[in-house]
This record gives C-alpha cells, sequence and structure tokens, in this order.
C-alpha cells in the first residue's frame, strides 16, 4: 500500500519499535512490573492488544491497566484481555476508560476494593528499576533501588540503519515525537546514533495530551516550515496522530507510515495500519527513504 501523493519534506520518527526493539525491554518490564507487586500477570502478547485499543502510548499507563486486569479478575472479572481490551477502545482508550469498564462491569463495591490494591505509585518504580538497572535508576530517578538488575535498557537492538540515516538526513528535515521520557529517548537516539536538535523533538516531558493528539507533530511541522510530513511509527495510535493532525491542520499534509518491527507483524498487521488509515506500511523503518523516493 503507499497513497503518499506529492513531495515530503520532513520525517517525524517514533523511537519504539522504530529505531529499536522493545520487545524484551518496556514490554518486558510491562509484565514482570505486574508479576513482581501481584504475582500474576498478562502475557507478554496480551500487550498489544491495549495498544490497539488506544490511548496507552504511556508504558506506565499499560503496566497500571495491566494491573488493573489482573485485580479485577481477582474480584470475580470474567471478561478476556480481547474483551476487555475492546471495551476499553469502546470508551475512548487509555487508563480512565480502563477504570469506567472495570467499574461498570463489577460496581462501585468491588471496583473500591480494586482501586485499594492498585498502588500504581510500586508499579512505576519497579517499572523504573527493572527497564533502567541500578546505575541508571539511581541517576535518573535519585534513589536507591531494591532489585538487584542490570536493566532491560541493555537489550534493546538497534533497527535504524546507518544508511538509512545517511538518506534521511540528507534529504529532509528530522524530527522525533515519542511517548519515551526526555532523558530514556536521548539513551535510545544516541545508541542509534541519530542527532536530532531538542527543538526538532517532543517527548513525554514535552506535552501532556500524548499520542492520538496532534498537537506535537503539527507543532514540529510549523517548526519545519513543511509543506507534508510524514510520521513513522509502530502503533495505530501513530497512524491515527498522522490522520488528526491532517484534520487539524488542513494547510499542510500528514502521512502516517506503520511499520511491522514493533507489536504490529506481518498481514494482521498490516490489515490493521489500513483500517485506520496509513498512506504507508512497511517492514521497517530502513524501507522508508525508498519509499519516499518512489
Amino acid at each position: 500500500m503507499n497513497e503518499i501523493a506529492g513531495d515530503v519534506d520532513s520525517v517525524v520518527l517514533d523511537i519504539d519499535g522504530v529505531l529499536v526493539d522493545v520487545a524484551d525491554s518496556y514490554r518486558r518490564a510491562i509484565v514482570e512490573s505486574v508479576e513482581r507487586v501481584y504475582d500474576r500477570t498478562i502475557r507478554k502478547e496480551d500487550i498489544q492488544q491495549f495498544k490497539d485499543a488506544g490511548g496507552f502510548n504511556n508504558d506506565w499507563e499499560l503496566t497500571y491497566a495491566a494491573a488493573l486486569y489482573v485485580l479485577a479478575t481477582g474480584e470475580g472479572y470474567r471478561k478476556s484481555i480481547d474483551e476487555f481490551t475492546d471495551a476499553i477502545a469502546a470508551a475512548g482508550g487509555g487508563l480512565e476508560a480502563a477504570e469506567s469498564v472495570i467499574r461498570e462491569d463489577l460496581g462501585a463495591r468491588a471496583t473500591q476494593r480494586i482501586l485499594g490494591r492498585w498502588d500504581r505509585e510500586r508499579l512505576r518504580d519497579v517499572f523504573q528499576q527493572l527497564y533502567l538497572g541500578e546505575e541508571l535508576y539511581r541517576g535518573l530517578e535519585g534513589g536507591d533501588p531494591d532489585i538487584e538488575t542490570r536493566g532491560f535498557i541493555h537489550d534493546e537492538p538497534v533497527i535504524l540503519e546507518a544508511a538509512t540515516i545517511d538518506a534521511l538526513t540528507a534529504t529532509y528535515d528530522v524530527g522525533v515525537l515519542t511517548g519515551r521520557p526526555e532523558a530514556e529517548a536521548e539513551i535510545a537516539l544516541e545508541r542509534v546514533g541519530l542527532e536530532v536538535a531538542p527543538e526538532n523533538r517532543f517527548t513525554m516531558d514535552d506535552w501532556e495530551e500524548g499520542k492520538p493528539h496532534p498537537r506535537a507533530l503539527t507543532t514540529l511541522a510549523e517548526r519545519f516550515e513543511s509543506r507534508r510530513t510524514a510520521f513513522v511509527g509502530d502503533t495505530l495510535d501513530d497512524v491515527r496522530t498522522a490522520v488528526n493532525a491532517s484534520e487539524a491542520d488542513p494547510d499542510r499534509d500528514y502521512d502516517g507510515i506503520g511499520v511491522l518491527t514493533g507489536g504490529l507483524t506481518g498481514e494482521e498487521g498490516r490489515r490493521k495500519y489500513e483500517a485506520e488509515g496509513a498512506a504507508a506500511v512497511v517492514d521497517s523503518v530502513n524501507d522508508v527513504p525508498a519509499l519516499l523516493e518512489s
């Protein structure tokens, strides 16, 4: 599929699943954080169901939602992960929708018991310890860890090739739009060898709305004085961000490009991207220069 018409003059890149593979880092941290705090957890493959539901670009919030599901099953919630995430999507996506789904199914009293055990602060802290490891945790979180670990952040294979960096930066203005905190985004960019000026990045720390809200993408396009911007991402919310930007900023064109190196893979992943309005779907970010040249 390729519906990109006209000349793209700026390319905005997501990080997770696009520049680096996070299957054994962020996604592993989600599963193991819930396991450590509650002795039960979801499967790694269930994570994509939350991503597809929308509103979970912040992996801490996805961890909270996964823990909420685990706690709810202990109070009699009998729906499958598929049914739970479908209900979240129908309610608008995100953590607030997850809470409303549980409350509607189980009622106020059971929900109150669940919320009493729902320790988001501890979940986040465990997540950060597992993901960052002891040394980075001390430096970035400013505390002493209680978990001994090297850190899953060191298990992120690089996807973006040097030749792709050269091809993109030689031809296009290049920006970054990610749900990562700024410090963790900087670590990933250094690892892949991509230099992007701070004013051409949006991280978790730079905007409150999060994807698929279009503000960050339209702001980058404005800063680049771009006529047509391609946004390369690995989730449906990334494609939705580009679609929403087109509606919010009709004076410019925006193309969402989905890659198959994240949680969405194969023909099913391609079909889901296309259903959300992706202008193109490619095997990896390294196919983007050829796509745009064609």
